[in-house]
Protein backbone atom coordinates (compact mmCIF):
# COMPACT_ATOMS: atom_id res chain seq x y z
CA UNK A 1 0.00 0.00 0.00
CA UNK A 2 1.33 3.28 -0.78
CA UNK A 3 0.30 6.65 1.49
CA UNK A 4 1.07 10.03 1.05
CA UNK A 5 0.36 12.84 2.88
CA UNK A 6 0.44 17.01 2.68
CA UNK A 7 0.23 19.27 4.98
CA UNK A 8 -2.60 21.69 5.59
CA UNK A 9 -1.02 25.90 5.27
CA UNK A 10 -1.80 29.14 7.09
CA UNK A 11 -1.32 32.65 5.66
CA UNK A 12 0.80 34.94 7.59
CA UNK A 13 0.57 37.64 4.65
CA UNK A 14 -0.02 39.02 1.63
CA UNK A 15 -2.88 36.25 0.90
CA UNK A 16 -5.01 36.80 -2.09
CA UNK A 17 -2.16 38.35 -4.57
CA UNK A 18 -1.54 34.55 -5.52
CA UNK A 19 -4.69 34.29 -8.29
CA UNK A 20 -3.20 35.14 -11.92
CA UNK A 21 -5.37 37.38 -12.80
CA UNK A 22 -3.83 39.59 -10.35
CA UNK A 23 -0.04 38.89 -9.95
CA UNK A 24 0.29 38.26 -13.78
CA UNK A 25 -0.62 42.37 -14.40
CA UNK A 26 1.03 43.28 -10.64
CA UNK A 27 2.99 40.60 -9.55
CA UNK A 28 2.11 38.83 -6.07
CA UNK A 29 3.97 38.01 -2.70
CA UNK A 30 2.65 36.43 0.23
CA UNK A 31 4.16 34.35 3.06
CA UNK A 32 2.30 30.99 3.88
CA UNK A 33 3.36 27.95 6.58
CA UNK A 34 2.98 24.06 6.78
CA UNK A 35 1.25 22.90 9.85
CA UNK A 36 1.49 19.82 11.22
CA UNK A 37 -2.23 18.63 10.29
CA UNK A 38 -2.49 16.64 6.86
CA UNK A 39 -4.46 15.22 4.33
CA UNK A 40 -3.79 11.31 3.59
CA UNK A 41 -3.93 9.27 0.30
CA UNK A 42 -3.41 5.94 0.26
CA UNK A 43 -3.51 3.82 -3.03
CA UNK A 44 -3.10 0.01 -3.33
CA UNK A 45 -4.07 -2.84 -6.12
CA UNK A 46 -7.54 -5.11 -5.54
CA UNK A 47 -8.32 -8.29 -7.46
CA UNK A 48 -11.51 -6.45 -9.04
CA UNK A 49 -10.88 -4.56 -12.35
CA UNK A 50 -12.80 -1.54 -11.31
CA UNK A 51 -11.64 1.68 -9.77
CA UNK A 52 -12.56 2.03 -6.39
CA UNK A 53 -12.31 5.92 -4.92
CA UNK A 54 -13.43 6.63 -1.29
CA UNK A 55 -13.42 10.07 -0.21
CA UNK A 56 -16.54 11.92 1.10
CA UNK A 57 -18.44 9.38 -0.76
CA UNK A 58 -17.45 6.14 -2.89
CA UNK A 59 -17.19 5.41 -6.37
CA UNK A 60 -16.62 2.22 -8.42
CA UNK A 61 -16.11 2.34 -11.99
CA UNK A 62 -14.70 1.06 -14.62
CA UNK A 63 -12.05 3.60 -15.83
CA UNK A 64 -11.13 6.81 -14.07
CA UNK A 65 -12.46 9.07 -17.02
CA UNK A 66 -15.68 7.92 -15.55
CA UNK A 67 -15.54 9.74 -11.89
CA UNK A 68 -17.26 12.06 -10.60
CA UNK A 69 -14.78 13.33 -8.35
CA UNK A 70 -12.89 15.85 -10.51
CA UNK A 71 -9.94 16.40 -9.28
CA UNK A 72 -8.93 12.53 -9.11
CA UNK A 73 -10.41 12.14 -12.39
CA UNK A 74 -8.41 14.69 -13.99
CA UNK A 75 -5.37 13.68 -12.33
CA UNK A 76 -5.32 10.23 -13.54
CA UNK A 77 -5.96 11.45 -16.99
CA UNK A 78 -2.78 13.68 -16.50
CA UNK A 79 -0.97 10.71 -15.70
CA UNK A 80 -2.65 8.57 -18.38
CA UNK A 81 -3.55 6.16 -15.31
CA UNK A 82 -6.81 4.07 -16.30
CA UNK A 83 -7.26 3.25 -12.71
CA UNK A 84 -8.35 -0.65 -13.55
CA UNK A 85 -7.59 -3.13 -10.25
CA UNK A 86 -7.04 0.19 -8.09
CA UNK A 87 -8.21 1.71 -4.99
CA UNK A 88 -7.83 5.00 -3.95
CA UNK A 89 -8.65 6.77 -0.74
CA UNK A 90 -8.47 9.68 1.22
CA UNK A 91 -8.74 11.26 4.49
CA UNK A 92 -7.63 14.50 6.66
CA UNK A 93 -6.71 15.54 10.05
CA UNK A 94 -9.22 18.48 9.26
CA UNK A 95 -11.69 18.33 7.25
CA UNK A 96 -12.17 20.48 4.24
CA UNK A 97 -14.44 23.96 3.76
CA UNK A 98 -12.11 25.22 6.63
CA UNK A 99 -9.53 27.54 5.05
CA UNK A 100 -6.71 25.95 5.27
CA UNK A 101 -6.04 24.61 1.82
CA UNK A 102 -6.84 21.78 1.98
CA UNK A 103 -7.61 21.36 -2.03
CA UNK A 104 -3.76 22.10 -2.79
CA UNK A 105 -3.09 19.61 0.07
CA UNK A 106 -4.94 16.75 -1.57
CA UNK A 107 -3.91 17.63 -5.11
CA UNK A 108 -0.74 17.42 -4.18
CA UNK A 109 -0.93 14.43 -1.36
CA UNK A 110 -2.84 12.26 -4.65
CA UNK A 111 -0.32 13.43 -7.35
CA UNK A 112 2.68 11.76 -4.94
CA UNK A 113 0.76 8.74 -4.12
CA UNK A 114 0.26 8.39 -8.13
CA UNK A 115 3.44 8.79 -9.42
CA UNK A 116 4.86 6.67 -6.61
CA UNK A 117 2.65 3.75 -7.80
CA UNK A 118 4.47 5.05 -11.73
CA UNK A 119 7.65 4.78 -10.08
CA UNK A 120 8.24 8.29 -11.30
CA UNK A 121 8.99 10.15 -8.29
CA UNK A 122 9.14 14.22 -9.31
CA UNK A 123 10.30 17.62 -7.45
CA UNK A 124 8.43 19.40 -4.70
CA UNK A 125 8.30 22.01 -7.19
CA UNK A 126 6.89 20.12 -9.93
CA UNK A 127 4.19 18.26 -8.12
CA UNK A 128 3.13 21.94 -7.16
CA UNK A 129 2.74 22.81 -10.76
CA UNK A 130 1.14 19.51 -11.85
CA UNK A 131 -1.57 20.97 -8.62
CA UNK A 132 -1.60 24.18 -9.90
CA UNK A 133 -2.41 22.68 -13.68
CA UNK A 134 -5.17 20.90 -12.88
CA UNK A 135 -7.22 22.66 -10.37
CA UNK A 136 -6.69 26.29 -12.21
CA UNK A 137 -6.10 25.09 -16.02
CA UNK A 138 -8.14 21.75 -15.99
CA UNK A 139 -10.82 22.60 -13.82
CA UNK A 140 -10.95 26.10 -14.36
CA UNK A 141 -11.07 27.05 -10.60
CA UNK A 142 -11.04 30.67 -9.86
CA UNK A 143 -7.92 30.21 -6.72
CA UNK A 144 -3.92 30.98 -6.22
CA UNK A 145 -1.48 28.90 -5.98
CA UNK A 146 0.18 29.04 -2.70
CA UNK A 147 -1.57 25.96 -1.26
CA UNK A 148 -0.69 23.97 -3.75
CA UNK A 149 3.31 25.05 -3.28
CA UNK A 150 3.33 25.04 0.37
CA UNK A 151 1.91 21.89 0.36
CA UNK A 152 4.44 20.46 -1.62
CA UNK A 153 7.45 22.20 -0.52
CA UNK A 154 6.43 22.72 3.57
CA UNK A 155 8.29 24.66 5.84
CA UNK A 156 7.36 28.43 6.14
CA UNK A 157 8.26 30.77 3.06
CA UNK A 158 7.74 33.55 1.02
CA UNK A 159 6.40 32.91 -1.96
CA UNK A 160 6.99 35.59 -4.70
CA UNK A 161 4.29 35.32 -8.11
CA UNK A 162 6.07 36.72 -11.11
CA UNK A 163 4.08 38.89 -14.09
CA UNK A 164 6.38 36.25 -15.83
CA UNK A 165 4.28 33.48 -14.55
CA UNK A 166 7.03 32.06 -12.02
CA UNK A 167 7.02 30.87 -8.39
CA UNK A 168 10.27 31.91 -6.38
CA UNK A 169 10.54 30.54 -3.32
CA UNK A 170 12.52 31.82 -0.40
CA UNK A 171 12.44 30.83 3.11
CA UNK A 172 11.44 32.74 5.63
CA UNK A 173 14.35 34.06 7.23
CA UNK A 174 12.81 34.50 10.93
CA UNK A 175 15.15 33.46 14.67
CA UNK A 176 14.52 30.20 16.18
CA UNK A 177 13.76 32.29 19.35
CA UNK A 178 11.54 34.25 17.01
CA UNK A 179 9.88 31.31 15.55
CA UNK A 180 9.00 29.78 18.98
CA UNK A 181 7.63 32.83 20.11
CA UNK A 182 5.27 33.33 16.93
CA UNK A 183 4.52 29.60 17.10
CA UNK A 184 3.57 29.84 20.92
CA UNK A 185 1.38 32.59 20.37
CA UNK A 186 -0.73 32.13 17.35
CA UNK A 187 -3.80 30.32 18.17
CA UNK A 188 -6.90 29.08 15.69
CA UNK A 189 -10.50 28.64 16.84
CA UNK A 190 -13.20 26.73 14.25
CA UNK A 191 -16.45 28.89 13.59
CA UNK A 192 -18.21 26.11 12.76
CA UNK A 193 -18.94 27.53 9.77
CA UNK A 194 -17.63 25.37 6.44
CA UNK A 195 -17.39 27.35 2.89
CA UNK A 196 -16.23 27.12 -0.62
CA UNK A 197 -12.95 29.21 -1.24
CA UNK A 198 -14.06 29.37 -4.86
CA UNK A 199 -17.67 31.44 -4.59
CA UNK A 200 -15.73 34.24 -3.02
CA UNK A 201 -12.91 34.19 -4.78
CA UNK A 202 -14.70 33.84 -8.01
CA UNK A 203 -15.65 37.86 -7.00
CA UNK A 204 -12.51 38.66 -6.53
CA UNK A 205 -10.81 36.86 -9.81
CA UNK A 206 -13.76 38.90 -11.73
CA UNK A 207 -12.96 42.59 -9.86
CA UNK A 208 -9.15 41.69 -11.14
CA UNK A 209 -10.14 40.80 -14.24
CA UNK A 210 -12.33 43.66 -15.27
CA UNK A 211 -10.08 45.92 -13.74
CA UNK A 212 -12.08 47.25 -10.61
CA UNK A 213 -10.06 49.55 -9.33
CA UNK A 214 -10.93 49.32 -5.81
CA UNK A 215 -9.89 45.75 -5.46
CA UNK A 216 -6.70 46.35 -7.37
CA UNK A 217 -6.33 48.93 -4.86
CA UNK A 218 -7.05 46.83 -1.94
CA UNK A 219 -4.74 43.96 -3.53
CA UNK A 220 -1.54 46.47 -3.61
CA UNK A 221 -2.31 47.52 -0.35
CA UNK A 222 -2.76 43.55 1.14
CA UNK A 223 0.54 42.85 -1.15
CA UNK A 224 2.63 45.80 0.67
CA UNK A 225 1.21 44.24 4.32
CA UNK A 226 2.83 40.97 3.48
CA UNK A 227 5.84 43.22 2.91
CA UNK A 228 5.92 44.52 5.69
CA UNK A 229 4.81 41.19 7.53
CA UNK A 230 7.93 39.75 6.36
CA UNK A 231 10.38 42.68 8.07
CA UNK A 232 8.51 42.03 11.11
CA UNK A 233 8.69 38.79 11.83
CA UNK A 234 12.17 38.65 10.24
CA UNK A 235 13.57 41.57 12.81
CA UNK A 236 11.81 39.67 15.62
CA UNK A 237 8.45 42.24 16.03
CA UNK A 238 6.10 39.47 16.65
CA UNK A 239 3.70 41.81 18.70
CA UNK A 240 3.91 44.24 15.29
CA UNK A 241 3.06 41.12 13.20
CA UNK A 242 -0.07 40.84 15.16
CA UNK A 243 -1.32 44.47 14.66
CA UNK A 244 -0.53 43.92 10.59
CA UNK A 245 -2.52 40.85 11.18
CA UNK A 246 -5.48 43.28 12.35
CA UNK A 247 -5.04 45.38 9.54
CA UNK A 248 -5.17 42.75 7.06
CA UNK A 249 -7.95 41.43 7.99
CA UNK A 250 -10.13 45.04 8.43
CA UNK A 251 -8.95 45.07 4.24
CA UNK A 252 -9.75 42.12 3.38
CA UNK A 253 -13.27 42.23 4.26
CA UNK A 254 -13.45 45.19 1.71
CA UNK A 255 -13.07 42.36 -1.15
CA UNK A 256 -16.26 40.48 -0.53
CA UNK A 257 -19.25 40.86 1.35
CA UNK A 258 -19.18 37.58 1.65
CA UNK A 259 -16.21 37.55 3.65
CA UNK A 260 -17.12 37.52 7.16
CA UNK A 261 -20.91 37.48 8.83
CA UNK A 262 -22.37 39.14 12.10
CA UNK A 263 -21.22 36.00 14.37
CA UNK A 264 -17.77 36.21 12.80
CA UNK A 265 -17.10 39.94 13.26
CA UNK A 266 -18.66 39.68 17.25
CA UNK A 267 -16.31 36.98 17.93
CA UNK A 268 -13.37 39.06 16.66
CA UNK A 269 -14.66 41.59 18.54
CA UNK A 270 -14.32 39.30 21.86
CA UNK A 271 -11.28 37.99 20.79
CA UNK A 272 -9.37 41.52 20.21
CA UNK A 273 -11.20 42.73 24.00
CA UNK A 274 -9.45 39.53 25.61
CA UNK A 275 -6.02 38.98 24.47
CA UNK A 276 -5.45 38.91 21.01
CA UNK A 277 -3.07 41.69 19.26
CA UNK A 278 -4.98 41.17 16.40
CA UNK A 279 -6.19 38.36 13.67
CA UNK A 280 -8.23 36.97 10.97
CA UNK A 281 -9.90 34.33 8.89
CA UNK A 282 -7.69 31.91 7.82
CA UNK A 283 -8.13 31.02 3.68
CA UNK A 284 -10.50 32.96 1.02
CA UNK A 285 -12.95 33.81 4.37
CA UNK A 286 -16.76 33.21 4.85
CA UNK A 287 -15.95 30.63 7.46
CA UNK A 288 -13.63 27.71 8.58
CA UNK A 289 -10.89 29.11 11.51
CA UNK A 290 -10.07 32.24 12.98
CA UNK A 291 -6.22 32.90 13.83
CA UNK A 292 -5.16 35.14 16.14
CA UNK A 293 -1.96 36.47 17.90
CA UNK A 294 -2.27 36.84 21.22
CA UNK A 295 -0.44 38.52 24.35
CA UNK A 296 -2.38 36.73 26.43
CA UNK A 297 -3.19 33.06 25.49
CA UNK A 298 -5.67 32.30 28.34
CA UNK A 299 -8.01 34.77 28.59
CA UNK A 300 -8.14 34.91 24.49
CA UNK A 301 -8.82 30.85 25.05
CA UNK A 302 -11.39 31.36 27.64
CA UNK A 303 -13.18 33.57 25.42
CA UNK A 304 -13.55 32.13 22.46
CA UNK A 305 -14.51 28.64 24.13
CA UNK A 306 -16.83 30.59 26.11
CA UNK A 307 -18.39 31.18 23.19
CA UNK A 308 -18.53 27.63 21.73
CA UNK A 309 -15.61 27.72 19.34
CA UNK A 310 -13.63 24.47 19.57
CA UNK A 311 -9.76 25.45 19.73
CA UNK A 312 -7.25 23.55 17.44
CA UNK A 313 -3.62 23.57 18.47
CA UNK A 314 -1.07 23.02 15.41
CA UNK A 315 2.75 23.40 15.03
CA UNK A 316 4.36 24.96 12.15
CA UNK A 317 6.82 24.98 9.51
CA UNK A 318 5.54 20.75 8.56
CA UNK A 319 7.26 19.08 6.01
CA UNK A 320 6.13 19.26 2.73
CA UNK A 321 4.43 16.43 0.56
CA UNK A 322 5.96 12.81 1.26
CA UNK A 323 5.37 9.32 0.68
CA UNK A 324 4.76 7.66 4.12
CA UNK A 325 4.87 4.01 2.99
CA UNK A 326 5.65 2.79 -0.45
CA UNK A 327 4.09 -0.49 -0.32
CA UNK A 328 7.50 -1.77 -0.73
Amino acid sequence: MIISRSPLRITLGGGGTDLPSYYLEHGGFLIAAAIDKYVYITLHETFVSDLIVKYARSERVPSADKLAHPIIREAFDLLGLVGNGMELSSMADIPAGTGLGSSGSFTTALLTALHCYLGKPILPVEIAEQACHIEIDRLNEPIGKQDQYIAAVGGINCFYFTEEGKVDIVPLQIASGDFFDLEDNLMMFFTGFSRRASSILAEQDQGTKSGESSMIENLNFVKELGFRSKKALEEGNIEGFGELMHEHWCHKKERSGAMSNLEIDRWYEIAMNNGAIGGKLVGAGGGGFLLFLANDKKALRNAMTSEGLEEVRFRLGAEGTKIVNSGS
